[in-house]
């Protein structure tokens, strides 16, 4: 869930059942900008992401549901403006082809409430060779304390 979320305690997890089922319950779920991000597909602006230059250990949930998506331990410094990872935590995401903009990209959506999180790219380190770069706003960092 996301942190401006009034029971914003990162062991309290969405389920696909607790999803908002409209449109309406979403905005009120989430701020304005991670609305914009996740259910509408925008980008944040490169380098303006409370994430971009984090070290911290721990997991990246997603801000929407709050399913575990990265470990800190695939995170990289990219240059690319936003967090990047090269590995997801197992089926937390899904791809699909976005051909928005006039590009051919992989887009990155939640596996379990369908937010948009950002773009995977071919161009990332070993051992995938995967840049997962994603929204900061459609992460919220559960730190290991």
């Amino acid at each position: 869930m996301s942190s401006d979320s009034a029971d914003g305690d990162a062991a309290d997890h969405a389920t696909a059942d607790d999803l908002p089922d409209s449109d309406a319950e979403w905005r009120e779920h989430l701020s304005e900008e991670e609305y914009r991000i996740l259910r509408e597909a925008g980008t944040e602006p490169k380098f303006s992401g409370e994430y971009v230059d984090t070290d911290a250990d721990g997991v990246y949930r997603c801000a929407g549901c709050g399913a575990e998506l990265f470990d800190s331990g695939t995170k990289f410094k990219s240059g690319s403006g936003w967090p990047s990872f090269y590995d997801a935590i197992g089926d937390g995401i899904e791809t699909e082809l976005d051909t928005s903009h006039g590009m051919r990209r992989t887009e990155v959506r939640c596996g379990t409430c369908d937010g948009h999180l950002g773009h995977v790219f071919e161009d990332g380190p070993d051992p995938t060779g995967k840049r997962y770069c994603i929204n900061s706003l459609a992460l919220d960092l559960d730190a290991e304390e």
